[in-house]
């Protein structure tokens, strides 16, 4: 006999939740005061799926007060930042709970908040969510929980599409960020995505640009951080969503790369991508700066494309310009500072290695290359490595070679030498007594030009730091 889908749907998500005893413990809650339960969404489909987390989301017909008021006592924490979007809040242990009202939200045509109405049955609720993967819920307050699937939900998920429960046009007229989430998901669960949906996106794109800066980052840093990145960012070009959200990302499509082993730059920035993600665990697994550098890395290039007389195209300093344009494009997606920093920092560094050649580079020029990285030299080493994309295997082991003789030496170096902590000779309590002045900006410069030194010669003690010093300052005083 064959088993329904549903009655395996629910029999796994109740199994899932045997886990989680806390959600039990809310519903019989909320029965004794008179309301109802859900666990819905994300949570319902993951725990269908045996990967259910610790971050639950339910719906109820209470009100936000009436629900606060019945898990105060026993939360260990509560907050209401989205008490006007009818959802409450609350840390249990180690699970974190969202608890909604039924409700219904759209967007008008120029707003960037929705409207919302709450509503009085699951049914109205569950319409409004944007796939049919998140639209089940497992009702908790009736006994036995019931598995509610009005929109095909369950099939979606073992045939691994994403549909949207009434129509895409009226679901991305809501909340256009569901476009985004379309990709996000697609990139997550490595889902298709309907036709129907492909269509909507792209004929309501620019409806995207009612939406805040830091609903756009947030989605996005879910995509980008998801297992499969190349496939949500493909459907972000491939509809012109991107063309909104981060517009450099498709114009690298229209450049030929200048080592001609790539269809265009926008090919080689998804290998490169790739690779960063693959070299990850040099940095203790996932992380934002490298998969953000990697993406961004040669967006400088459309700016800085020039055609070579007799063949061949040349961006020369795109690393320059591709520093700022990343800079500006993070700034616009409310990242925070140290991210802007760290990512642009490391778009202007990625060409540095191809310097070195077959390791000419003298121990001044390795001094300066751990310097200008800073503390992103683990970032850097894995970009660097992740921007070879070349075919050609020889080439590639060639300089993967020459790359770790370069790690050789930073390593033998910084042993050596502690780079890490490098510091002139002479501090800058020293430098003012040497030349007999006063705080200023003129300790500054000569504090720089001593570290300078540092770096071309390695230690050179403080009798010789003191010579080179009083010889700089009778060069330059009467310039400064």
């Amino acid at each position: 006999m064959t088993t329904n889908p549903k009655t395996l749907a629910a029999d796994l998500a109740i199994s899932a939740l045997s886990s989680k005893p806390l959600a039990s413990q809310l519903a019989k809650k909320f029965a004794k005061a008179g309301f109802t339960l859900a666990l819905v969404g994300g949570p319902v489909r993951d725990a269908i799926l045996g990967r259910l987390g610790n971050d639950l989301d339910f719906t109820t017909n209470a009100r936000p007060d009436e629900t606060k008021s019945i898990i105060k006592k026993d939360a260990d924490s509560i907050w209401e930042t989205g008490r006007e979007f009818g959802t409450i809040a609350a840390q249990f242990g180690d699970v974190t709970v969202e608890i909604t009202t039924y409700r219904s939200e759209k967007y008008e045509a120029e707003s960037r908040n929705p409207e919302v109405n709450f509503g009085d049955n699951i049914e109205g609720d569950l319409l409004r969510r944007d796939f049919t993967v998140n639209a089940m819920a497992l009702e908790l307050t009736t006994t036995p929980p019931t598995f509610i699937d009005n929109y095909g939900g369950i099939n979606d998920l073992a045939r691994k599409v994403l549909r949207t429960p009434g129509t895409p046009e009226n679901s991305f007229s809501d909340d256009p960020l569901r476009m985004m989430r379309a990709a996000r998901f697609a990139a997550q669960l490595g889902f298709d995505v309907d036709s129907k949906i492909i269509v909507a996106i792209k004929e309501m794109a620019g409806r995207i640009e009612i939406i805040s800066a830091e609903r756009i980052r947030d989605e996005f840093v879910k995509l980008i951080m998801s297992e499969n990145p190349r496939i949500g960012i493909a459907l972000l070009v491939d509809t012109g969503l991107a063309d909104y959200v981060i517009p450099e990302i498709p114009k690298l499509k229209l450049e030929i790369d200048e080592h001609h082993h790539h269809k265009d730059v926008y090919e080689h920035t998804l290998k490169v991508l790739e690779q960063a993600i693959s070299l990850e665990e040099r940095l203790n697994g996932p992380n934002l700066v490298i998969r953000l550098a990697a993406l961004l890395h040669d967006i400088g290039k459309p700016k800085t494309r020039e055609l070579i007389p007799g063949g061949g195209v040349s961006f020369h300093h795109h690393e320059v310009v591709g520093a700022r344009m990343a800079k500006e494009r993070l700034k616009k997606l409310r990242f925070s500072n140290d991210v802007v920093d760290d990512v642009s920092s490391l778009v202007f560094l990625h060409l540095r290695f191809h310097g070195y050649g077959t390791g000419e580079w003298s121990d001044s020029a390795v001094r300066r290359y751990i310097r200008d990285a800073e503390h992103q030299l683990n970032h850097l080493h894995v970009l660097t490595r992740a921007d070879c994309t070349t075919r050609n295997q020889r080439k590639a082991e060639s300089l993967a070679q020459t790359y770790d003789s370069l790690e050789e030496r930073i390593l033998k170096l910084m042993a050596e030498e502690e780079l890490e902590k490098i510091r002139p000779d002479l501090d800058g309590l020293e430098i003012m007594e040497i030349l007999g002045i006063s705080p200023s900006p003129i300790v500054g410069r000569a504090y720089q030009y001593l570290l300078d030194l540092r770096m071309d010669r390695g230690p050179l003690g403080p009798d010789v730091a003191k010579a080179e010093l009083l010889k700089w300052w009778s060069e330059n005083q009467s310039k400064i």
